[in-house]
């Protein structure tokens, strides 16, 4: 899996530009505070979510007591935190997908494919591990995850032979999922498909993209009119969730194409701006590898109060 920047230079420069002028902002991946402490710098009061605990104290550390700093423990896409997001009205939304470096880097929270690591993969500590679905959940469930998160093409034998190898002994660290994947994918296979498909499993064990789909409607409604909701996206899997979910926001008229006459909203309910997502530059995707794959698309929110 392809961890968050520690820094961003492009994008993190294009967050701020963009919200520049605004009052509130929601920072809905709060992480260790980089995004959130930027806004604050700009004078905006900042309403910080995370549901990793070691995380919410990295960014407290790093933020110190401001009366204009807010931290909720949870997901972004729980109700009560969308509720409280409804309630402080904010004109700025951010949400960074990715993993930190910190998190990837440590091997105790399972994130990485290093040898010895527990598959673990839990963002929050909480809920099952990506070494028990991987030894509980069928077949089709699992190509599907393999499949939908990891971009790979042979996952449904991929998906017969974790089945086969836990009939044999628990997937229990890296090195069982590691062998499952060179097992299919063969002796060439090598860090950007182990990369993909740990990607994959925490996907799934954090339910990500349904998550994303839940909370972006929400946050549109919670929007101030004139507000933005910014995305940054690491994985194809969201990008195209987000991409069509603003496309479609933009449209004036969702109806069937077949349907003669429009009986939908009938008229966008914002734009994009910029039109095109912003990405790093070729100087910083040279020194930062890991911002490759880095895209921030942007909602300004024109619906009615």
């Amino acid at each position: 899996m392809i961890p968050s920047p520690s820094h961003a230079p492009v994008l993190l420069e294009a967050v701020c530009r963009l919200a520049a002028g605004s009052a509130r902002a929601v920072d809905g991946t709060l992480g260790h505070g980089g995004h959130a402490a930027a806004l604050l710098d700009l004078g905006l009061e900042v309403l910080g979510v995370d549901r990793d605990p070691e995380a919410r104290a990295i960014a407290a550390a790093r933020i110190g007591e401001r009366p204009a700093f807010r931290v909720l423990a949870g997901t972004y896409d729980d109700r009560e935190v969308l509720a409280e997001i409804r309630a402080f009205r904010p004109d700025v939304i951010l949400l960074d997908l990715g993993v930190s470096s910190k998190q990837f880097d440590d091997d105790a929270r399972g994130f990485t494919f290093r040898p010895g690591a527990p598959l673990d993969m839990r963002m929050s500590g909480e809920g099952p591990t990506a070494a028990d679905l991987l030894n509980t959940a069928d077949d089709v469930t699992l190509a599907n995850w393999f499949y939908d998160y990891g971009d790979e093409k042979k996952s449904r034998a991929l998906a017969r032979e974790v089945i086969r190898r836990r009939g044999h002994a628990a997937f229990a660290v890296s090195d069982d999922l590691v062998k499952a994947i060179r097992s299919v994918l063969g002796p060439r296979s090598g860090p950007g498909d182990f990369a993909r498909l740990f990607q994959a499993m925490r996907i799934a064990v954090n339910d990500e993209l349904a998550g994303l789909g839940r909370a972006l409607p929400v946050m549109r409604e919670a929007l101030v009119p004139g507000g933005q909701l910014m995305v940054m996206t690491y994985h194809s899997g969201e990008d195209r969730l987000v991409k069509h979910l603003f496309r479609e926001w933009v449209a004036r008229c969702v109806c069937p194409p077949i349907q003669p006459i429009c009986t939908c909203r009938g008229r966008a309910l914002g734009r994009l701006e910029p039109r095109k997502p912003i990405e790093a530059d070729a100087a910083e995707r040279e020194t930062n590898p890991r911002s490759r794959s880095a895209r921030l698309r942007v909602f300004v929110n024109e619906a009615p109060a």
